[in-house]
């Protein structure tokens, strides 16, 4: 992917350098679907951005001008389908960069990428998550009861969330304030 810019960012490539902003927010991640992804130190943080800069599907998102990670995106690719997703340091929440920079991800994923089908997943308690969702126009496609496990309880049994999916197709997006998809 070739960078993209928005207003205040920079979607790019992780490089090495993003490796103690990336573990800023790694360290300790707010939402249970990231705690696969905690780092216990800045040596691990260097080896995953190092990892991520090699991964398409990851997506470095930096304030365009100091160029400092605040975030990350992800679009896995699944024909013309995305599974799209987003982890940002909770240093930044609530100045619209999450929106920001989802926005344009979406926009890229159906002007350029020829996506047909974008999704995502949220637990049902990721309220800051599932709004985003909302104002990008995903729709709520479905709710999975007790479907996923990220953590475990003091016995070590499996403690289930909730998960809602959300999802929205190229003709959805282009009717959208904003959104202006190509005829395919």
């Amino acid at each position: 992917m070739h960078p993209i810019e928005t207003e205040r960012l920079r979607l790019r490539h992780f490089r090495a350098s993003d490796a103690e902003a990336l573990f800023a927010y790694l360290q300790a991640p707010v939402s249970s679907c990231f705690l696969s992804l905690k780092l216990p130190d800045l040596d691990a943080a260097q080896a995953e951005a190092g990892k991520r800069g090699g991964d398409e599907a990851q997506i470095a998102v930096a304030l365009k001008d100091s160029d400092r990670l605040i975030g990350d995106l992800f679009a896995h690719a699944e024909e013309d389908t995305y599974a799209i997703g987003w982890n940002f340091n909770p240093a930044f929440s609530g100045q619209g960069y999450a929106l920001e920079a989802a926005r344009a991800l979406v926009a890229h994923l159906f002007e350029t990428a020829g996506a047909r089908r974008l999704y995502a997943y949220v637990e049902e308690d990721n309220l800051p998550s599932r709004r985003l969702c909302e104002r990008l126009g995903l729709r709520h496609e479905g709710t999975f009861v007790d479907f996923v496990s990220f953590t475990t309880d003091a016995a070590g049994q499996p403690i289930y969330e909730t998960t809602l999916q959300y999802a929205l197709l190229r003709r959805e997006w282009s009717g959208l304030p904003g959104g202006s998809a190509r005829p395919r």
